[in-house]
């Protein structure tokens, strides 16, 4: 499986996860205060300068990356102009790009044995609830490695209906990405499960 990391090393590597989470987390709460459609060009343009300083290598992995949000803004555009609250669906649709470009930048930036081992030492205290943060580590890893496995599945299924159909994609490719998902997911729980589960020495070392 592929991982959302930068193509080459950039001066970011050198930065702790640490910093880059918490900055992160700072970005995205004050981002979703931001109500104006032209305020919110200020942290889209903030994300864009981020990627720009990474160099044009990495820049371009970065923008590729998000670059299939732009069918969910598409749609918030399309509603939010239908109920007449168009100002509202930029809004929104600004706070997803700037928060997920941010979300990208930090996880192409940060090796992900570093982002798993800092996570695991910050959720330690869920420990005292009962509550394993290995397992919502591993969750976390999962998610951030199969995301650019899912996206070249539905480059490949688009691929595969443009060779086939001269119409554009529709939303039955919706059907085939769900069981793709389901498919990866299973063999998944089966390797975790040969193993020992996700609190067996192997996996542990592994993760």
């Amino acid at each position: 499986m592929l991982a959302l990391t930068s193509p080459v090393e950039t001066w970011a590597h050198r930065i702790p996860p640490g910093p880059k989470l918490a900055a992160l987390a700072v970005f995205s709460l004050a981002v979703f205060f931001v109500e104006d459609p032209v305020l919110m060009l200020l942290p889209l343009g903030f994300a864009a300068a981020g990627f720009a300083a990474l160099g044009p290598v990495a820049a371009r992995a970065g923008l590729r990356a998000i670059r299939p949000l732009w069918i969910f803004v598409a749609v918030l555009l399309v509603w939010h102009g239908a109920t007449g609250e168009l100002d509202r669906g930029l809004a929104l649709s600004g706070r997803i790009v700037a928060a997920v470009a941010m979300a990208t930048l930090v996880t192409m930036t940060t090796r992900l044995d570093d982002l798993m081992a800092f996570l695991t030492r910050a959720l330690a205290p869920l420990r005292r609830l009962g509550l394993d943060p290995q397992v919502a580590v591993f969750a976390m890893a999962l998610v951030i490695r199969f995301t650019p496995v899912l996206l070249a599945r539905g480059r490949a299924l688009r691929e595969a209906w443009a060779a086939r159909s001269p119409r554009r994609p529709t939303w039955r490719l919706v059907t085939p990405m769900a069981v793709a998902a389901l498919d990866d997911a299973e063999h998944v729980a089966e390797a975790i499960r040969a193993r020992g589960g996700l609190g067996s020495p192997q996996n542990e070392q592994e993760t």
